[in-house]
């Protein structure tokens, strides 16, 4: 499956299914064909992302540590599969405007 993701603050956000879910579950919400992340939830989600890259980073640089691999990351991270969404939500936050998915 594909997300679309859209919101009238930005354009279109088009994400593969596996990272689609990923997401989607990090902001508390269970993978669904369609759906919408409310303005009142924005604030939550964006700092659920966050939370979920610092974190991930952090694990990432203890294992890398840990096998003696300073360069050993993956070739995309979550920060730069997440980057997109964060920007979708703040800037629809900032205007208002809910992001939808499947309609």
């Amino acid at each position: 499956m594909i997300y679309k993701f859209k919101s009238k603050a930005c354009g279109d956000l088009i994400m593969l299914g596996p990272n689609g879910d990923q997401m989607l579950r990090l902001i508390g919400h269970e993978p669904a064909p369609k759906g919408i992340i409310e303005v009142e939830q924005m604030a939550a989600a964006i700092e659920a992302l966050q939370t979920a890259v610092h974190e991930h980073e952090a694990e990432a640089a203890a294992q890398a540590q840990e096998a003696d691999e300073p360069g050993g990351r993956p070739a995309i991270t979550l920060r730069q599969r997440l980057w997109p969404v964060i920007d979708m939500l703040k800037r629809s936050l900032a205007e208002r405007e809910p992001v939808v998915w499947g309609v």
